[in-house]
């Protein structure tokens, strides 16, 4: 059954791909087969134009994304995720994205996770004018330009903070995902669904690094281990659920490291970071209120505010209600991997990034913590995969037709 939405409504959007009258033919949009060769098609050119836009150079996140959905890498996704059974599998239908106002290309990976699947998008791009946003919305433009069947499959849509429209584009959803925390959650559930629609909600979420002295010590390239560590964290001004807060330091060589680490990370963050005032202030209120807090803690020297590290004695279940961010860092010496379970505990911990033995984490996760989605390498705690947050994407995203 075809839906048709509010004229008025849609004039209020700003399409930077598609269009009011491809939106408002949403609901009569086929569903197609997950990972069919059009989806990869039309990825692989977007790829392809992303990579040679001259702009693209100065924005990593946009590399990053263009190598994502090249037809290789998408090939791959499809190997792991493809379904084989006795049943038919196509896309729900439609899909309503929410992306974060503060990470910029989060709205590309959440669009391109609801093609590979089969669905049409509608993607609400971050408020803010991102440079990465127009690069990525003119790729699609331009190849969609030459695939008239595919555009309404990439409705990019850009609007204030308006319930109305939240509700018209959730009234044709077939499965809506939120993006950006516990408020925007709340915000978007006043909004109904149809009965038979689904959801899928990125809440508020931290991270954390292990960090084994003895292997850090050993390596050979720290400028690099550097560039991972600022990559997981400065480059989203840990914004991102998946950037460390804490960084849990293991080994019998610790402070040795930890002189060495940070050096590093201050040299690079001296280098690469936009750092504004507002955020030493903000950062030395809350390491002071912390320390008022809780006994024992103490705040690390530093010639200036670029990096505020914050040591504290334990790790409580409440040391998170004070998190911060644009370079501000818990730190915790660890004897016993089990010693950090009060942050792991919680279904707010999403991601460990580690340097040294990953199996060294294996007692923690076999320990039955609730929280705790990703193990990942030091550098690779923003790599986007259709298994996320504990959500497998392909299975929320699909339907099966039995077939007896």
């Amino acid at each position: 059954m075809q839906i048709n939405l509010n004229k008025d409504l849609l004039n209020r959007v700003t399409f930077l791909t598609g269009s009011a009258e491809l939106a408002d033919n949403l609901s009569a949009v086929p569903p197609m087969i997950p990972f069919e060769e059009k989806i990869i098609d039309l990825l692989n050119a977007v790829s392809a134009e992303i990579i040679k836009d001259p702009r693209s150079r100065a924005y990593s996140d946009v590399i990053t994304f263009g190598f994502w959905i090249r037809k290789g890498s998408v090939l791959k996704l499809k190997e792991r995720f493809e379904i084989n059974d006795n049943a038919l599998h196509l896309g729900k239908g439609v899909v309503f994205h929410i992306a974060p106002s503060n990470v910029p290309v989060n709205f590309a990976y959440s669009l391109a996770a609801g093609l590979l699947n089969g669905n049409a998008n509608v993607v609400r791009v971050p408020s803010k004018d991102f440079p990465q946003v127009g690069i990525i919305t003119d790729a699609f433009n331009k190849v969609l330009a030459q695939r008239e069947e595919m555009k309404p499959y990439v409705l990019c849509v850009r609007y204030d903070r308006d319930k109305e429209i939240n509700d018209l584009f959730s009234s044709v959803a077939d499965v809506r995902i939120v993006w950006g925390g516990d408020r925007t959650i709340e915000e978007l559930r006043r909004s109904p669904l149809p009965p038979r629609s689904g959801e899928i909600t990125f809440a508020d979420r931290y991270s954390i690094a292990v960090i084994d002295s003895e292997s850090y010590l050993a390596a050979e390239d720290k400028k690099r281990i550097a560039e991972d560590f600022y990559n997981d964290t400065f480059f989203s001004d840990q914004n991102a659920c998946t950037s460390p807060r804490i960084v849990i330091w293991t080994g019998n060589r610790t402070a040795e490291a930890k002189e060495i680490f940070w050096e590093e990370e201050h040299l690079l963050a001296e280098k690469k970071y936009n750092f504004q005032p507002i955020q030493g202030v903000n950062k030395l209120t809350r390491s002071f209120l912390v320390s008022a807090a809780q006994p024992g803690v103490k705040v690390v020297e530093h010639r200036d505010n670029l990096i505020v590290r914050v040591t504290v004695p334990e790790l409580t279940e409440t040391l998170m209600d004070n998190r911060d961010n644009c370079g501000y860092f818990y730190e915790y010496d660890c004897k016993d991997i089990n010693d950090i379970k009060p942050v792991c505990n919680d279904k707010r911990c999403q991601t460990i990034a580690y340097f040294g033995s990953r199996e060294s984490i294996t007692p923690l996760l076999m320990s039955g913590i609730k929280g705790v989605d990703r193990v990942v390498p030091l550098g690779r705690t923003m790599d986007f995969d259709l298994l996320w947050d504990g959500y497998n994407l392909t299975q929320h995203l699909t339907r099966s037709i039995v077939l007896e």
